[in-house]
């Protein structure tokens, strides 16, 4: 009997101790679960990149994981291995002034309040922030650009607008189908009689830009007359079109120091291009897209008119620039340290 009794007292004893486990295990699970609830939502980054946004963050330190240090570290290391240096703009001997293009890292804070502890560090997702480079394009003062940054997975189309406008509908149509936004640069006397031409390409999405207002060769003139033509299609563009704009196209190329100081002043970036269609020589659109493809690279700017020719090998184009993996932004995106989600993958 007395066997007995302490076999029972045992299965007593041994109960209340499970009955004590469960009770704290299940108000440790309802304080978890009372703490993730806390932690703000979780959306999906808009584009191709497999990276996670949180909306709302809270200091690392309240975290209910914090004090899981090792695991931490581990996150740090391999946080460490996938950052990507931003790339400062410069000048290049050819090519002259080339934007910067932001990096990438990761935001450990975001990063290890949605993943402790769920997860292991090969199948947990990292959430990234991009990075500014030290010097932009603002930072090298006056100078002509040709083309973005080699590391974009980006280019421009660019169209000079300054005489005609037969063609503009069927490169409307072609840009609206394609999903493709371009930048239109109107000379300022064509501009004057076609405003509401201009107003419809603007409410299309395309980025409407200076051209100089008489497509003269802006080398050839004097500091007042250079003034006088980007400041006319400037207040053009401003009073007529409600257009804030930061770029200028010089005519046919044509520029100087001094034009490209004037443009300065009047807080303007002076573009060229990269790839030129010359279209305005009449070629055969076939030829037009083997030119613009077998030249290809991130970062280019191609430029076009409205004519015939480009109006027809337009949709090739944009195509061709696409089964190359790449996007097709307006300059000014183009031009930004900005990455490019839908055309990039983040570190795994």
């Amino acid at each position: 009997m007395g066997k007995l009794r302490i076999k029972w007292k045992l299965l007593s004893i041994s109960f209340v101790a499970l009955l004590a486990w469960v009770f704290g295990s299940v108000t440790g699970i309802n304080t978890y679960i009372s703490q993730v609830k806390q932690y703000p939502k979780v959306v999906q980054v808009k584009g191709n990149m497999e990276a996670l946004a949180v909306t709302a963050s809270v200091p690392l330190q309240q975290s209910p994981f914090y004090d899981h240090k090792e695991w931490i570290e581990q996150i740090k290391l391999a946080a460490a291995a996938k950052r990507i240096a931003p790339i400062d703009a410069k000048l290049d001997r050819i090519w002259k002034a080339i934007p910067g293009y932001n990096g990438l890292e990761v935001d450990l804070t975001k990063t290890i309040q949605l993943a402790l502890p769920f997860t292991s560090i090969d199948k947990m997702n990292f959430i990234y922030k991009e990075i500014k480079p030290k010097i932009n394009l603002e930072d090298l003062g006056a100078q002509p650009i040709y083309k973005g940054n080699p590391h974009k997975p980006m280019v421009s189309l660019m169209i000079n607008v300054a005489w005609g406008n037969e063609f503009i509908p069927t490169i409307l149509k072609v840009l609206n189908k394609e999903n493709v936004h371009a930048t239109f640069f109107f000379d300022g006397s064509w501009l004057s009689q076609n405003v509401e031409v201009a107003k419809q390409i603007g409410k299309d999405g395309h980025e409407l830009s200076n051209h100089a207002y008489s497509h003269k060769n802006m080398s050839q003139l004097s500091r007042e007359a250079a003034i006088a033509e980007i400041s006319k299609t400037q207040r053009l563009l401003e009073d007529r079109l409600g257009v804030h704009n930061t770029l200028f196209a010089p005519p046919s190329g044509d520029f100087n120091n001094q034009t490209v100081q004037i443009a300065h002043a009047l807080h303007l970036k002076t573009v060229l291009w990269t790839l030129d269609t010359v279209d305005w020589t009449k070629p055969q659109p076939a030829w037009i897209i083997r030119k613009v493809s077998s030249n290809l690279e991130p970062g280019a700017m191609i430029l076009m008119h409205p004519t015939a020719s480009s109006s027809q090998a337009l949709e090739g184009i944009i195509k061709e620039v696409k089964r190359r993996g790449l996007v097709l932004g307006t300059v000014s995106e183009l031009l930004s340290t900005n990455r490019v989600p839908n055309a990039e993958s983040i570190p795994k």
